[in-house]
């Protein structure tokens, strides 16, 4: 890492100049781990809704999530909030860089927060919310991956200013990408139904988290395959010598992690498919970080051209190191107060 942060940093930095922008960086990338995954198991819960059998599953599984789902989103809003006030050359590239899927996710998580009031209260209308909840879920999931794709194959960059053009987001591999996640965040959804219901539900949803299991596997194998052939020199990180040593635990642990949520989803253990889940992820997540670092603006920018002045970084410091701990504590304490299974005989007015 040290050797990284020698070679990319600019020559003679030293003090805050240096070490401020890795805090930041290590800051922001918590936040957006967490919204993947806390955000990623209610998306996962709208992605599997209209193939629920009955009205009674499609009920319980939005109960699952309807006290939370909200204050999942609080990590997105940190994330994005971190790289503005921190990061905001990079900020200013992203945002032209990925207006129409970012538009297209922030309309579908519209659609989906409004399917959870509305759906509880209509009647005749109720299939019509359903279908906002699943669709919301699905589009908001699907353009987060082709941002994702986005990021991962860099931008055109003029000095400071986006030089490319509006569609230059939508290419097969961020195609590929937005499907890799839908099916990533299908298994968080389907095993986070495995723990919180019981019957039927939870069985069929054992079923459907060993099929989003596959489609992830087989999407993480052919986007991990198309990487190196990008032209950001990743293979280079990964498949050079002392490197592949150091780094060859990274995906032997995703490997051995998949196969571990194989085997709890064929078992009796309730908790273990969604917790094994959710590392499957932080790996892909580590994964992307050791490919990427330190470039935020892939393949030009780096974290310490794209900073603020560490009087600004410090000043946000401040805000942050009281903010994110009591997002940590709402979160947990939220788990904690509805913690345990829904009820097999819920009604849906339950919620309110």
């Amino acid at each position: 890492m040290m050797d990284l942060v020698t070679a990319f940093a600019p020559e003679g930095l030293t003090g805050p100049g240096l070490w401020l922008p890795l805090v930041w960086a290590g800051l922001i990338a918590v936040a957006v781990a967490m919204y993947v995954v806390v955000d990623g198991f209610d998306l996962g819960v709208g992605i599997l809704f209209t193939a629920a059998r009955t009205e009674n599953w499609r009920d319980r599984m939005m109960l699952s999530v309807a006290p939370i789902w909200d204050g999942n989103e609080t990590w997105l809003i940190l994330g994005g909030g971190g790289l503005l006030a921190v990061f905001y050359l990079a900020y200013a590239i992203l945002l032209p860089a990925l207006y129409i899927p970012l538009l297209v996710m922030l309309i579908a998580l519209i659609f989906r927060g409004v399917a959870f009031e509305f759906r509880f209260k209509a009647e005749s209308s109720r299939y019509v919310w359903d279908y906002a909840f699943h669709y919301g879920s699905l589009l908001a999931t699907f353009a987060q991956g082709v941002v994702l794709g986005a990021f991962v194959q860099g931008f055109e960059v003029d000095g400071r200013q986006f030089a490319g053009g509006t569609f230059d987001w939508l290419t097969p591999f961020s195609m590929a990408t937005g499907v890799g996640l839908v099916m990533g965040y299908g298994l968080l959804g389907a095993t986070w139904c495995v723990m919180k219901t019981t019957g039927d539900l939870e069985l069929w949803a054992r079923r459907k988290a060993e099929q989003f299991l596959l489609g992830t596997i087989v999407m993480m194998a052919v986007i991990s395959l198309w990487v190196p052939f990008l032209g950001l020199e990743i293979e280079r990180r990964w498949f050079s010598w002392p490197n592949i040593a150091f780094l060859a635990p990274v995906p032997i642990l995703t490997g051995l992690t998949a196969f571990g949520i194989w085997r709890s989803l064929r078992g009796y253990g309730h908790r273990a498919p969604f917790f094994l889940s959710i590392l499957l992820f932080l790996l892909g997540f580590l994964g992307l970080a050791v490919s990427l670092f330190p470039y935020l603006i892939p393949p030009t920018m780096t974290i310490w051209d794209a900073a603020s002045a560490p009087e600004a970084q410090i000043f946000a410091l401040i805000g942050y190191s009281v903010v994110m701990p009591l997002t940590f504590l709402y979160t947990a304490y939220a788990y904690y107060v509805f913690r345990g299974k829904v009820e097999e005989d819920v009604q849906s007015s339950g919620y309110h």
